[in-house]
């Protein structure tokens, strides 16, 4: 978990933090999944019904625009976002259910590093997103 809060980023890096930013902070802190806007507005809204889904649309924008969120995709066409100052992890969905696992396997991040340094590059980051369905 970050050590720090996404209000305490937002205002580090000089966001001016209305109400309604600070509301949809609070939800994105809250969130346990991988929420799209249209769920992020459904949670604000139901905290301070006075919140539109267009605010919900900028502020989701300028919070990704300024590295505090992560757009993630998982093939749905579903813009997702999540916690960009989150430990680092891969994620597996479930093909069938759409649930999202998140996980962290050191033999693969130790294999991607090998991979890179192999091809003569420096891994500086990635990401990873397995498809599956359950084994039955």
């Amino acid at each position: 978990m970050p050590d720090t809060t996404i209000i305490d980023r937002c205002e580090t890096a000089g966001l001016r933090m209305t109400g309604q930013r600070r509301t949809i902070a609070t939800v994105l802190e809250a969130a346990h999944d991988h929420p799209d806007v249209e769920e992020l507005y459904a949670r604000a809204s139901g905290i301070d019904p006075n919140i539109s889904i267009a605010t919900v649309y900028r502020t989701v924008k300028l919070f990704e625009e300024t590295g505090i969120l992560e757009k993630v995709d998982f093939g749905d066409g579903r813009a997702r976002y999540e916690d960009a100052d989150r430990d680092h992890h891969d994620h597996l969905i479930d093909l069938e259910t759409g649930r999202v696992i998140e996980f962290v396997d050191p033999e693969i991040e130790a294999l991607q590093e090998k991979i890179a340094r192999r091809l003569g590059y420096s891994l500086k980051g990635h990401r990873l997103e397995l498809y599956g369905t359950k084994l039955k």
